[in-house]
């Protein structure tokens, strides 16, 4: 070794001093630490431990009390469904016995009427209609209903038309409005986009009410003229008829209805003042006026023309009804409350006298959300179409002779 080997063992020894030092200090920083590692972990165990043990205690309280609240809820349950069995017992139990014993018939104007006031306006009044068809059916029933979708406000119109394209289906929307919406088929109207599939046909005058009718491809509506019903000025007592052709987007004629001093004819629809209708005889009016404001009254217009043909004064009242429509020359009217409970047909009347009060079916309307806004039979297909708090409905009826008994 030379004379420089002690030299740097001593140089080397000086160093190795304060690392070992230093060496001491970071191990019993390192034990502290994970000493206090130790100690949270013995915390959050004890912790865990205790939740454990409270979630168990609460499991082993909360089991017994979930098996009586589950039982209590089939019972409930149960109780429901019985309800709910006797609920529907009880309507048809209603049903029978209404059959059984019905309402009052309404008496044939012909009997109530004879020779009294009523000459206003063109076309003969309260005699009998003579049928241009062999049309002798009356409703047996409502056989079923089918809840299409919701479209537009509480109030509207949805058809098509009896004499057009099979498929079509017209909508207008609300009870004073001037854009008529039209689908080319029905699954293009049930779609949940269904504005956008359809054609908007704008006509010059608003309309007024529920009360239109698509007809021959022909809108017929009723428009308030200034002044007309709910203003004032010279035409408060008027209301004007429109033929609107809806392929070539115009008016093709205008008529004012001949009719003094009208009235809503449904005590529930306020907004209507002359709802059209179409069977298989042609078109028709239903309205009512201030000289009889208790009772409907029923017009045979002239599709052509818009010239009223005939007049009868009908014992159907104007209390509670919300809609009307005609099959085969006999007026249907719709009753319903208010608030709105079940609908049903308490009275018809039978322009041409064949249907007779004591034959005339009384059936009641299937149960749904509200009111009818507005009813339109279809006599291609024997199917009414419903406007109903803003769902389309469709209502499938039975029919049978006139001469049936009921």
């Amino acid at each position: 070794m030379g004379p420089r080997t002690p030299l740097l063992i001593l140089l080397l020894l000086s160093w190795l001093g304060p690392l070992q030092g230093q060496q001491h200090h970071l191990v019993e920083y390192m034990e502290r630490r994970l000493a206090a590692l130790e100690e949270r972990l013995a915390q959050c165990q004890d912790q865990s431990s205790r939740h454990a043990a409270e979630l168990r205690d609460f499991k082993n309280k909360m089991l017994p009390l979930l098996e009586v609240a589950e039982k209590e809820r089939e019972a409930l349950r149960t109780e429901a469904d019985t309800i709910s069995g006797r609920v529907d017992r009880l309507e048809r139990e209603v049903d029978y016995l209404e059959t059984q014993n019905p309402a009052l018939p309404c008496v044939e104007v012909d009997e109530k009427v004879t020779g009294g006031p009523g000459t206003k306006g063109k076309g003969r009044r309260n005699e009998k209609y003579d049928m241009i068809t062999d049309c002798g059916y009356t409703i047996s029933q409502v056989r079923s209903m089918k809840i299409l979708k919701r479209f537009g406000g509480p109030a509207g119109l949805w058809t098509k038309d009896p004499l057009g394209p099979a498929e079509k289906i017209y909508v207008l929307d609300g009870t004073q409005n001037d854009t008529a919406f039209v689908f080319p088929r029905l699954r293009d109207f049930t779609l949940a986009m269904a504005a956008r599939k359809a054609s908007r046909v704008r006509v010059p005058f608003p309309w007024v009410g529920t009360g239109q009718l698509v007809y021959g491809g022909f809108l017929y509506y009723a428009r308030r003229p200034p002044g007309g019903p709910g203003g004032g000025g010279e035409l408060q007592n008027t209301l004007q008829l429109i033929k609107f052709h809806l392929a070539n987007r115009t008016v093709v004629d205008s008529s004012v209805f001949p009719a003094e001093g009208l009235i809503p004819p449904y005590g529930l629809t306020a907004d209507t003042y002359i709802d059209l209708a179409a069977d298989e005889e042609g078109l028709w009016a239903v309205y009512a006026t201030r000289e009889d404001d208790r009772h409907l009254c029923l017009a045979k217009l002239d599709p052509q023309t818009l010239d009223t043909e005939q007049q009868w004064d009908t014992p159907c009242p104007r209390e509670n009804a919300e809609a009307a429509f005609v099959i085969c020359g006999t007026l249907y009217v719709v009753y319903n409350t208010r608030p709105a409970s079940r609908a049903r047909i308490q009275c018809s009347f039978d322009a041409s006298g064949t249907l007779t009060p004591e034959r005339a079916a009384l059936p009641y309307f299937p149960r749904r959300y509200g009111a009818h806004a507005s009813l339109r039979y279809n006599p291609r297909e024997r199917q009414l179409y419903a406007w109903d708090d803003g769902y389309q409905i469709v209502y499938k009826l039975e029919m049978r002779k006139k001469e049936e008994e009921v």
